[in-house]
């Protein structure tokens, strides 16, 4: 399997297939999301967008980072959602990074999101794609956030050695600066378990693929195939 790792802003052509990566929190919050029975998650290019949508759609649920703000139902935190039923309910997500990184490659043949939540399903379905390219986009920190890249890295080698020892990425992660200023209040909008919670290594075994279903770009949850099945 051909990777590369690359930042938003490094993005110069359309991938085959793009793997976005925020640990800290997009798409922890979305693979909890799915576990607390959502039936899709529609990425939003603004915040304005995100109320719009919700103002069109007064059952969806719309979430963002930071504090809790007008309009928005829930803020970015695996801590806080974990607990909320969602059962058949579509969620409007805004975030700092994590959509603006799918977005970016909402044209790829394959999206998908990924944290450490979801790792081994998304390794497993790169297997199934062994001829692509792969680009991984680290989201956080203009691609240098080293918790998406370390999850980046793993799930890439993962997808073609299948006995790779998670921890030294889990422990880069859990040392970054995004886990240091989650756990000492420096962003808004946090539990206490967020940074915990981000570090669960396999918890949901579905994959997260991402498609554009016009005109919007939504994600769902993708049971993909284990090698006994």
């Amino acid at each position: 399997m051909d990777t590369r790792f690359l930042g938003i802003s490094e993005l110069d052509d359309v991938p085959s297939v793009a793997v976005v990566v925020d640990v800290m929190r997009a798409f922890t919050v979305a693979a909890w999301a799915f576990a607390r029975g959502a039936e899709k998650i529609v990425l939003a290019e603004s915040l304005d967008e995100a109320l719009a949508l919700k103002t069109r759609h007064p059952d969806w649920m719309a979430l963002k980072d930071g504090p809790p703000a007008p309009g928005f139902d829930a803020v970015n935190s695996p801590g806080l959602l974990r607990s909320v039923d969602l059962g058949g309910r579509t969620v409007v997500q805004k975030t700092t990074a994590g959509t603006v990184g799918a977005l970016a490659v909402k044209e790829a043949s394959l999206v998908l999101c990924a944290g450490f939540v979801v790792a081994e399903a998304t390794a497993r379905l790169l297997r199934i794609r062994a001829g692509d390219q792969v680009t991984f986009v680290v989201t956080g920190e203009d691609g240098r956030a080293d918790e998406d890249l370390a999850c980046a890295q793993y799930i890439a080698r993962r997808a073609t050695e299948a006995d790779t020892d998670a921890a030294a990425f889990l422990h880069r992660a859990g040392t970054s600066r995004a886990a240091a200023e989650l756990a000492q209040g420096v962003r808004q909008g946090v539990h206490p378990d967020d940074v915990a919670l981000c570090l669960e290594l396999d918890r949901f075994p579905f994959a997260m693929v991402a498609t554009l279903e016009d005109p919007l770009m939504v994600l769902r949850p993708y049971a993909v195939p284990s090698p006994t099945d």
